[in-house]
Parts: C-alpha cells; sequence; structure tokens
C-alpha cells in the first residue's frame, strides 16, 4: 500500500526567529518512515490567527490522505475555541491527516492501513489534537497575561520604554502600501508580520495617506 505524501508545515511567530529551525527533525521523520515529502510551507505569523496564507495554502494542495506534519501542535494552533474548530473543519474537509512529532499517537497515520485501524487512530488522535490546541491556546493566554503585567510593573517603576521601532523598515513598508504592493508581497520582501503591516496602514489612514 502506499505510503501519504507528507507536506511540512514551518510556522515561527515572528520574523526574528527562524521557521525553518525544524526542517531536519521533520524530514527525518519522514525519511525514517519511508514518507515521500510533497512541498514544504514556510511562514512567520502567529499561531494565535487564522491569517495564515501558507498553511491555507498547504491545505489547498492537499490530496485526501496527505499529511500535514509538523514539529509541534503549537506549531499549528494555539487559535481560539472557535477559529480552532473552522481550522479543524477544513482539515477534515480536505482529508489531512495531522501528524505532530510532540504527539506519539498521531505517529501511526503517517503509515498505511485498513479503513478500520485508520478511523480509529484518526479518532482519538483527534481527540488528542483537541486538548494539545486548548493547552497551547492556555499557554498563549498565560504569557501573555503574565506580559502585560510585567510591563504594568515596570511602568509604574518608570522603567518599560518598549521595543524600539525599526523605523526604516518601517518606512519601506509605508512606501509599498503606498505603491499599492500586496501585504503577501510585503511581507516576502521584508520578512515583517501581517499585524506590522497593518499597524502601518492604520497610521497612515489617521495621517490621511492611505494605501492604495
Amino acid at each position: 500500500m502506499q505510503k501519504p505524501l507528507a507536506r511540512l508545515y514551518l510556522r515561527a511567530s515572528t520574523s526574528e526567529q527562524d521557521a525553518s529551525r525544524a526542517r531536519d527533525a521533520l524530514e527525518a521523520f519522514a525519511s525514517d518512515r519511508g514518507m515521500t515529502i510533497a512541498a514544504s510551507y514556510t511562514e512567520n505569523e502567529s499561531g494565535a490567527s487564522l491569517q495564515r496564507p501558507e498553511l491555507f495554502r498547504l491545505l489547498a494542495d492537499s490530496r485526501p490522505g496527505d499529511v500535514l506534519l509538523i514539529e509541534q501542535v503549537d506549531r499549528l494552533s494555539r487559535l481560539t475555541d472557535g477559529d480552532w474548530r473552522k481550522l479543524r473543519q477544513e482539515i477534515d474537509a480536505r482529508q489531512v491527516r495531522v501528524v505532530a512529532l510532540d504527539l506519539p499517537t498521531s505517529w501511526l497515520l503517517a503509515a498505511p492501513g485498513d479503513d478500520f485501524t485508520g478511523r480509529m487512530f484518526q479518532a482519538v488522535n483527534g481527540m488528542m489534537l483537541d486538548v494539545l490546541a486548548a493547552v497551547a491556546r492556555k499557554d498563549y493566554e498565560d504569557r501573555r497575561r503574565r506580559q502585560a503585567e510585567g510591563q504594568a510593573k515596570a511602568k509604574a517603576a518608570g522603567l518599560y520604554k518598549g521595543r524600539p521601532e525599526d523605523t526604516q523598515r518601517n518606512a519601506a513598508i509605508a512606501d509599498m502600501l503606498a505603491r499599492g504592493m500586496s501585504w503577501s508581497a510585503i511581507q516576502a520582501a521584508t520578512g515583517c508580520s501581517r499585524a506590522t503591516i497593518a499597524k502601518i496602514a492604520k497610521r497612515q489612514a489617521a495621517n490621511g495617506t492611505p494605501s492604495v
């Protein structure tokens, strides 16, 4: 029986992080199980947002039975429950199998099997995915809360100044927006997040110079 194709999904939350860091581990996992890697998809976007073009391009490219291979479940989702359900529906509709290196119950989905066994493994793995997605979301919210508390204390003590703005990069982004470049093209050119582009676009609109 033919082994499923693997599609690697590599995500980091900021442009300063290396989204491709886990590539070697994923490629080794696929090789050990005799899987063919169809493609890899890399992006710098928050796992707390559904605005992830590369993830949805991966799903659009997938055929039923393909494996979405990730290093950790939180690379796929730090989403709210509602957004996670939307993503799960899309994954299920595409009949894509999610395999994560940190979820051993998913590893059996990387091997061919009979229909009954596959459905059983899929059901068990689905429950575990839901649990780990909820844990990843809670971890995200806890870290955001601790960060906000730390900043509030620092501000009260007159110590917090925030991250210095990359004025040269942001000026370039503003110029690209003014020239009508798409957000995806700007991301590719600068390596910034969509949140950064949104902030600069909002600033332009407030200054009366909206992007084209």
